[in-house]
């Protein structure tokens, strides 16, 4: 069985002068695993990942990466490998040359050398652009280089900050199944940052989703999307419609407004997604304020008396114009409960 708890994080306090960024953080990364930090910009992510690579000193609390404690290792001592969202390319060095460096700088040499550097390009796909400078490749290819770089290096760990984020929409899609497939073949333990959260539905075996440098929740990808325990999660996995519970009410400002159906206990808010709102029945109207073609689906903005809603169907039933009211409803069972909502 491999490692859970391969790389610990306890009580770790990361700040920036008198500024706490991360306090006391406890989490455990198994060996093996594809790991994403998911959260909005200013949440603590990046900072995480600075303190494993080693590129900023923890106030309090330790780093332990296979059993040993790395919490005062420089940088460049530790098995982690950074790949940056800029790439960080020498743009006056080769493909081969670029992958190469670090090795160089360890010492490694001859015929070592050539079979590592040669593996990792084989690993990435890029065996054939060796003599290329990265001016002459694309974002994506860019970015395996940077890939191949870290990886030569055996790292026991490999960081990404956004790897995907300098890349058009079609790249992002082929390299998140090239990351996935390096990822397994290879059995490093990743860790990406990603404010994303599509890319990390799609990549991780698990998500960490972070908010004011406190964890949220740590979940599977089904876990996080099919069931986030608070407003913050539901609202940032596209649970559009978000509602705080009070006495088995839908609390909408000053108003309080019945359902239909059984809540789960301890219930603190409810959170539908667009495709769950039932439109054109129900106890509830609005008013059309906007609509959009999505393909197979139409989306609807409403405002109602419990405020926006946004509500989706099929593309192929009549459309509600703008301006005309319809009813909808909400139904208890297709709603995800919450545990907690406003922090609570």
């Amino acid at each position: 069985m491999s490692n859970t708890r391969f790389l610990s994080l306890e009580k770790l306090t990361l700040s920036y002068g008198k500024n706490v960024a991360v306090p006391e953080m406890d989490l455990d990364i198994g060996e093996g695993e594809l790991v994403a930090l998911l959260g909005p910009s200013g949440c603590g992510k990046t900072t995480t990942m600075r303190a494993i690579a080693g590129l900023l000193s923890p106030s309090s609390g330790t780093i332990r990466l296979d059993g040993t404690d790395i919490t005062r290792t420089p940088a460049n001592k530790r098995p982690v490998g950074l790949v940056f969202q800029s790439y960080a390319l020498f743009p006056h060095l080769n493909v081969y040359e670029n992958v190469a460096f670090g090795l160089r700088l360890m010492g490694v040499k001859g015929k070592d050398l050539e079979d590592r550097v040669n593996q990792g390009l084989k690993t990435v796909g890029l065996g054939k652009f060796t003599t290329r400078k990265p001016a002459e490749l694309s974002g994506g290819q860019q970015q395996r280089v940077s890939l191949a770089r870290s990886m030569v290096m055996e790292p026991k760990v490999l960081l990404l900050d956004e790897p995907l984020s300098n890349l058009d929409a079609r790249l992002r899609l082929e390299m998140r199944t090239e990351l996935q497939r390096v990822q397994k073949e290879s059995g490093v333990t990743m860790i990406f940052v990603t404010h994303d959260q599509v890319e990390a539905l799609a990549m991780a075996d698990r998500i960490i989703v972070m908010k004011d440098g406190l964890i949220e929740q740590i979940g599977t990808p089904e876990e996080i999307y099919n069931n986030p325990v608070s407003d913050f999660v539901a609202d940032f996995v596209g649970f559009e419609n978000v509602f705080a519970l009070e006495n088995g009410m839908l609390k909408t400002g000053a108003q309080y407004v019945d359902l239909r159906g059984t809540v789960p206990p301890n219930t603190m808010g409810l959170a539908w997604r667009p495709g769950s709102i039932t439109l054109g029945t129900g106890p509830h109207q609005g008013q059309v304020r906007g609509t959009s073609f999505a393909g197979g689906t139409r989306e609807y903005l409403l405002d109602t008396p419990l405020g926006q809603i946004k509500a989706e169907c099929d593309a192929t039933l009549p459309v509600h114009p703008f301006g005309s009211t319809v009813s909808f409803d909400l139904k208890v069972e297709k709603a995800a409960p919450l545990a907690r909502f406003g922090g609570i």
